[in-house]
């Protein structure tokens, strides 16, 4: 019989540097500060990782699902896991000599387990019960694939300091199949200051499944120009100024796609409640002009959409949105930096059409999608919550079920 060795034996959770995309969604979800990163890997701290697996369900692209079974006392260190280009190979002799038991990350038992409170993460890491089947990391680092640009054009306002693009990529005859949600990862020419290529960056897709052009095998990228840094300093951004300047022609190397819980519903009758600012618009374009193509074809949900930017300038696709008949979206758009008029946030606009956005709550074929800066993320859950309130909606009881259902799905950055 098996006996489990627990002060012996790890089971170390590692991150697959092959796949990993350097989103930082990783470190930015785990509860005790476990993932830490340098230029070259994102990686686990074996003396902190509980094995609570936050950090599991929201990896675009399943590079941080790996495990290996290690003697404690021969754990990587995480210099060892920053030097990696592809894990290490488990140790047969480890793996086959030690039982470990799995932690269960059942959120519906009422037995203490391992699992994160769920509060932990806040929003569902399942898709919609409807939503297709994706395709995901078809294209990886070692097996990339070349597309062409089909188009590149500014979408924010010539006058404004926000130097938004819509991108086209067409992959010919090589299938690259999406879904509205997914997200692609670009690999910028050049190296780092150490040698190493670029990583590749990550965008989400703002065309339907059917293709920017219908029926073509093409997406697109809705790209901001990176002149400044998060402390405000002067600095090109490395892969968004590339895809900025490429012109009509041009070839560019991608992988993925990514992404398997933001995604749209099928079934019919369903509402969209989408929030977003600057380039979160992408995924909500695609799902938006999906509808909008089918429309007639039995896809009668409400659209709501609540849109924030600086100026209306700064707001890519400000004319085909305020095209866009009434009836099929209800556009709200919030800006924050107008000229002589005071600041008006998405949850400023929420607030404003609380009677609607607690309607759209109530109803069980309601799906929110929120994308856009990370600092959007807490002041929409909690307009959210107190819309609930004022409307005599538990949100308490809603909010765990809006995640259960797959009802309920963030995407900040």
């Amino acid at each position: 019989m098996n006996a489990v060795i627990p002060m012996e034996v790890l089971k170390q959770h590692l991150i697959d540097p092959e796949i990993c995309i350097r989103c930082n969604t990783c470190e930015e979800t785990c509860p005790i500060d476990a993932i830490t990163h340098d230029s070259n890997n994102y990686v686990v701290k074996a003396e902190l990782c509980n094995g609570c697996m936050a950090c599991v369900p929201p990896c675009p692209t399943g590079a941080i699902d790996n495990w290996r079974n290690v003697l404690k006392v021969d754990a990587y260190s995480i210099d060892e896991q920053f030097s990696w280009d592809e894990l290490p190979a488990q140790n047969a002799s480890v793996g086959a000599s030690i039982e470990i038991p799995r932690f269960d990350v059942s959120l519906n038992s009422g037995e203490e387990t391992n699992a994160p409170d769920v509060d932990v993460i806040r929003g569902s890491t399942l898709p919609p019960w409807s939503a297709a089947k994706p395709y995901v990391n078809l294209y990886t680092h070692k097996t990339p694939v070349t597309a062409r640009v089909m188009g590149n054009y500014r979408v924010t306002d010539e006058t404004a300091e926000s130097d938004i693009h819509h991108i086209v990529l067409d992959f010919g005859s090589l299938p690259f199949p999406v879904l509205e949600g997914q997200s692609i990862g670009v690999l910028p020419p050049g190296n780092m200051a150490d040698g190493r290529p670029h990583h590749a960056r990550q965008y989400s897709l703002a065309n339907p499944r059917d293709g920017e052009r219908p029926l073509y095998n093409n997406v697109s990228l809705t790209v901001k120009r990176v002149t400044r840094d998060y402390a405000g300093n002067d600095v090109d951004g490395v892969c968004s100024n590339y895809l900025c300047n490429l012109r009509k022609g041009d070839s560019v190397t991608v992988i993925g796609p990514f992404g398997n819980t933001f995604l749209m519903p099928n079934h019919p009758n369903t509402h969209l409640l989408m929030i977003c600012t600057g380039t979160g618009a992408a995924p909500m374009r695609a799902m938006t002009e999906y509808r909008r193509r089918h429309r007639l074809k039995g896809a009668t949900g409400k659209l709501m959409l609540f849109f924030g930017a600086r100026t209306k300038e700064e707001l890519p696709y400000f004319g085909p949105l305020t095209n866009l008949p009434k009836d099929f979206v209800d556009t709200n758009l919030a800006f924050s930096r107008t000229p002589g008029r005071p600041k008006r946030h998405v949850q400023d606009a929420m607030r404003e059409r609380a009677a609607d956005v607690a309607h759209l709550l109530k109803d069980e074929n309601t799906y929110i999608y929120v994308c856009g800066l990370k600092s959007m993320e807490e002041g929409v859950l909690q307009v959210l919550q107190q819309i609930a309130d004022e409307a005599g909606i538990d949100w308490t009881a809603l909010w765990p079920r809006l995640k259960r259902e797959g009802r309920l799905h963030l995407e900040t950055y």
